[in-house]
């Protein structure tokens, strides 16, 4: 199993975190670092800050050699699909062909309040994640073409420059496992990655995407599927206990509550614990982790998961 990092920028990351963030993950052999792109604290902390995705990326991608770096998810709501493309093209150029582009529907409706972006029914932003995708990955093609669809119109574009990675930086869409972004994933992207789910659900959510990715006619060798899960680990149980209590105080959230949730469905206790979770994830097809790290000054953990961790589950696939 691959594992990445994956950080809620829109928490107060500072820049200097970010930097110290990514040197560890290149140092401790993660496989690459994500973050999310949101503008506004998903858990209604408005005193906190968050800087812009892509531009957060643009800068790492300066500063490390290794690690591949994306956006688990950008919403399609933020950005046009061609300033998206573009970003994401220049990003792969300044890390020499390290980029992932994340893409989803966009849900947080105080953000886009917010910030003045539309918001539209569930079924609409949909349509506009679908036309965004075709645009993007025909963006990196060496072609030009149009489109005329309901939201987009591109007349005779041929976006130079193309993308390093060949034939494209890999497009991962993020969701819940339902059919419309399981077959929209299987037509236009190379990844399926999926959230807040039981190892069972997550098995369900997998075998949906092998079929729609069959019926789409995609190589089975080029499948990948992922999954987006909770981390906090301990060198021990005082220490993972310890870790609890700073994480239920930063969220404002009761331990007891927490701890049980993470047990349930994230990656959390011992680190002999946190590998056999990962193990029955790999069993359930997931073929990629993003470890979604909340407390994001704790450098310790994220070198105690790469020293200890990794080495586990990396001998396991």
């Amino acid at each position: 199993m691959r594992v990445c990092l994956m950080i809620e920028g829109q928490e107060d990351v500072t820049w200097d975190q970010w930097l110290a963030l990514a040197r560890a993950c290149e140092e401790h052999g993660y496989e690459g670092l994500f973050r999310s792109d949101h503008y506004l604290s998903v858990e209604g902390r408005r005193e906190r800050g968050s800087l812009d995705a892509w531009t957060t990326l643009a800068g790492l991608a300066a500063v490390t050699s290794r690690i591949r770096l994306g956006t688990l998810v950008s919403p399609a709501t933020f950005r046009h699909p061609s300033v998206l493309a573009k970003a994401a093209v220049a990003v792969d150029h300044i890390s020499g062909g390290r980029v992932e582009l994340g893409l989803g529907a966009g849900w947080n409706e105080p953000e886009h309040r917010a910030y003045g972006f539309p918001f539209a029914p569930m079924r609409t932003r949909m349509d506009v994640m679908a036309e965004q995708l075709e645009i993007i990955a025909r963006s990196f093609l060496d072609e030009s073409f149009s489109f005329d669809g309901e939201h987009y119109r591109i007349e005779e574009l041929d976006a130079l420059p193309k993308p390093v990675q060949r034939p494209r930086p890999p497009i991962v869409i993020g969701g819940r496992g339902g059919p419309r972004s399981v077959r929209l994933a299987a037509r236009w992207a190379d990844e399926y990655n999926t959230f807040s789910a039981s190892v069972d659900e997550i098995r369900e959510r997998r075998d949906a995407f092998a079929q729609a990715w069959r019926a789409a006619g995609r190589d089975p060798d080029a499948f990948r599927f992922s999954a987006m899960v909770t981390v906090l680990v301990g060198s021990d149980e005082a220490d993972f206990r310890e870790r609890a209590a700073a994480l239920g105080a930063r969220r404002r959230q009761d331990v007891g509550s927490l701890v049980d949730g993470l047990r349930g469905h994230g990656v959390a206790g011992t680190i002999d614990e946190a590998a056999q979770r990962l193990r029955e994830l790999e069993h359930a097809g997931v073929q990629r982790v993003m470890l979604q790290h909340l407390l994001h000054d704790d450098l310790e953990s994220v070198e105690l998961i790469g020293r200890e961790l990794i080495p586990l589950v990396a001998a396991v696939g």
